[in-house]
């Protein structure tokens, strides 16, 4: 259970990008794998190992993101951490309503670590709601 956890929320968040992404119209020159571009959003004594940390990342096709409308660019932003939050809890959620031992203290540890992820970059000048609301002010 922790394993599939820790799986789900390295990799959510960039194919939750791309899928929504592809979706609206962004393409993608490439993917990553390295560290979080949000260091900022993760306390102190974790910073260094979200930093480290293989999380995997996609590279938009700049064209592509500037023939797409503020909405659009929004939801690709915002795609991100929010399937970051949310798959992983669900996974955790999953996981108690099927009697895993154990598996209800870690929904629990999930739930709030999802809602600091999304206060984090919510309040983050580098996170993706960040660019996110930058890319509606544009319109």
């Amino acid at each position: 259970m922790l394993l599939a956890w820790v799986l789900l929320y390295f990799s959510a968040h960039a194919i939750a990008h791309w899928l929504v992404g592809r979706a609206v119209g962004i393409r993608f020159l490439f993917y990553t794998v390295g560290g979080t571009g949000n260091p900022e959003g993760y306390p102190p004594g974790l910073r260094w190992i979200f930093e480290h940390l293989p999380f995997f990342g996609v590279q938009t096709d700049k064209l592509s993101m500037q023939s797409v409308s503020p909405a659009a660019k929004a939801l690709m932003w915002s795609a991100g951490v929010t399937s970051s939050a949310v798959v992983p809890t669900l996974s955790a959620f999953l996981a108690w309503r099927c009697g895993v031992p154990w598996s209800g203290w870690f929904f629990l540890f999930a739930l709030f670590w999802a809602l600091g992820t999304l206060a984090s970059n919510w309040t983050s000048r580098t996170g993706d709601y960040s660019k996110a609301r930058r890319a509606l002010k544009q319109s």
